[in-house]
């Protein structure tokens, strides 16, 4: 068996087909990283985290006297309610919402409630089209393609698009942290703005026509996120030294708040998606990234994070249990799954994609920034 190469700081491997090791067996993950790292390293020194403080004080401003200053997106994992509790801490007024996609385990559910009531916020739940959402699930499996989650991550945007359009506000605050996320390999997942490629894809695998799904074009997010028009998509968690470690402690100490046992766990079928469907079909354990994030971030050791990725992925018993409820709810045959999970992966661009106008809009922002 041929001889997988892996960094010699994190544990990132081969396994990612685009990694590159310099001549000390560094990955370019680790090498990307440590200029921004360093920056996170040196706010560990002070509980004075400027940018935080200021985007905050801008938020409430442009507010007035609005009843909500901005959205929060909550999914009852570390990220999502750390930035709530964070929301609470620096006196803004935001929205809570919540996307119901029919794959909620208890545990989240119950983190949403002890942090919304304790922060005494509004909560807003969108309960999806359970019926078209399944037959979207089941186009992706169809299809082949690697990010199924596509679907859920694309409309929960869409979501929070909407509301905030509707209710005139400017801010939408987000999970996504630099310090435990940074090195995910680029093929394995897809852009979730696609929707030429949702859309594709349905049209050839589902049997249902597209009409409450939310939904969240290349168009509109190009405008408003890479163009600066639009709303502001806030990162809280990258404008200080975040730490998940960290997090779950306070957030455990202050609501009663309970970890749900991995990176988006807290969904039943994302849980299932990387711990088995991952891995399984694609080749592909999430934990490498994660660990090696959080390693980077001095949250663990490599060789405490090697021996967290060689414990097994699932219980057995577990696993056979989730198996059974997931392609029951999906409503597939055992037989039919298998089949699925054996047939060979399809990359995105084999189905139609707007990927092309991305490209332009990635283009246009490089060249006003080479120009400033």
């Amino acid at each position: 068996m041929k001889k997988i190469n892996i960094c010699i700081k994190c544990i990132l491997d081969e396994t990612d087909s685009d990694i590159i090791f310099n001549d000390k067996g560094i990955c370019h993950h680790c090498i990307d990283a440590e200029p921004r790292m360093k920056k996170f390293r040196l706010l560990e020194n002070t509980d004075y985290w400027p940018d935080l403080i200021n985007v905050a004080n801008e938020i409430k401003q442009q507010a007035g006297k609005k009843k909500y200053d901005s959205i929060v997106g909550m999914s009852g994992g570390v990220d999502s309610s750390y930035v709530c509790h964070l929301a609470g801490k620096l006196g803004l007024s935001p929205l809570v919402v919540h996307f119901d996609n029919g794959w909620n385990s208890e545990i989240a559910v119950s983190n949403i409630k002890k942090l919304v009531q304790k922060n005494g916020f509004d909560l807003f739940t969108y309960v999806i089209d359970w019926p078209e959402f399944k037959d979207i699930q089941r186009s992706f499996f169809k299809a082949s393609v690697i990010d199924i989650e596509m679907v859920t991550d694309h409309a929960i945007m869409a979501t929070m698009v909407r509301i905030a359009k509707e209710n005139h506000l400017n801010y939408v605050l987000n999970g996504t942290n630099f310090t435990n996320e940074h090195g995910m390999p680029k093929s394995w997942l897809w852009r979730k703005q696609d929707l030429t490629n949702l859309k594709d894809i349905q049209k050839k695998f589902g049997t249902k026509k597209l009409k409450s799904f939310p939904t969240f074009g290349t168009l509109r997010y190009a405008f408003g996120t890479q163009l600066g028009m639009g709303f502001k998509n806030i990162e809280f968690l990258n404008m200080m030294p975040y730490r998940k470690d960290k997090a779950m402690e306070e957030l455990e100490a202050v609501y009663g708040w309970q970890y749900y046992g991995g990176k988006h766990y807290e969904s039943t079928f994302t849980k299932f998606y990387q711990a088995y469907v991952l891995p399984t079909k694609f080749n592909v354990d999430k934990r490498k990234v994660h660990l090696s994030a959080q390693v980077r971030n001095n949250e663990m050791s490599r060789d405490e994070a090697l021996v967290q990725l060689a414990e097994p992925l699932y219980d057995p018993q577990e696993l056979r249990y989730d198996t059974e409820y997931v392609i029951k709810k999906l409503g597939f045959s055992e037989t039919e799954f298998e089949k699925i999970m054996n047939e060979k992966p399809i990359h995105h661009l084999h189905y139609k994609s707007d990927e092309w106008l991305m490209n332009i809009f990635r283009w246009i922002k490089n060249k006003t920034q080479d120009n400033k």
